[in-house]
């Protein structure tokens, strides 16, 4: 539900890119320019703020014991949020602009719908959702560092409940006595 959503914002607020009609085709005036880098800029910082609120919202939202689901959703629903806002803000304006091209004379120069140069930045939210999710994990620190010797399978240093060694004894002696 986000992805639309903040596809609708970005293409409000992507500056505006100049076409060239050559041909019938529409190419970019300034391919240099700042128009298409600040397009791109925008839906990062757009893709980084709504990932970190989906990361606090899914911390917030999780509880122990399914926090590998919850990091599996964040990315794949990070990805797909992040698709959806490219495609959304693309089509705002797409089809009153290839009217235009097809009915403009060659060197005739025209206002395009914001589009992602740099295709990169679609992992930006999920990466910033996945992120923050661990950044709230160390912050406050809900799951505990390791095994507090608990009773059950025991610490990663026994089997079976006893001691198992794993480092090498001394020559001539073992570390919990003598072997008889």
């Amino acid at each position: 539900m986000l992805g639309p959503l903040a596809g609708l914002l970005w293409a409000h607020i992507a500056p505006e890119i100049r076409f060239v009609v050559v041909r019938g085709r529409a190419l970019l005036a300034d391919p240099e320019g700042q128009g298409p880098i600040g397009t791109d800029a925008r839906f990062a910082l757009i893709a980084v703020g709504l990932g970190v609120l989906c990361g606090g919202a899914a911390y917030l939202a999780g509880g122990r014991g399914n926090d590998i689901a919850l990091l599996l959703g964040l990315a794949a629903g990070g990805a797909a949020a992040a698709v959806l806002a490219w495609r959304t803000g693309h089509h705002v304006g797409l089809a009153d602009f290839r009217a235009a091209v097809a009915a403009a004379p060659d060197g005739r120069v025209l206002s395009g719908p914001a589009d992602l140069r740099a295709l990169g930045v679609l992992t930006f939210w999920p990466m910033a959702s996945v992120g923050s999710y661990a950044f709230f994990e160390v912050l406050v620190k809900r799951l505990p560092a390791g095994d507090h010797g608990g009773r059950g399978a025991g610490q990663g240093d026994q089997v079976g409940g006893g001691q198992f060694d794993l480092e090498a004894a001394p020559a001539g002696r073992d570390v919990d006595g003598r072997e008889r």
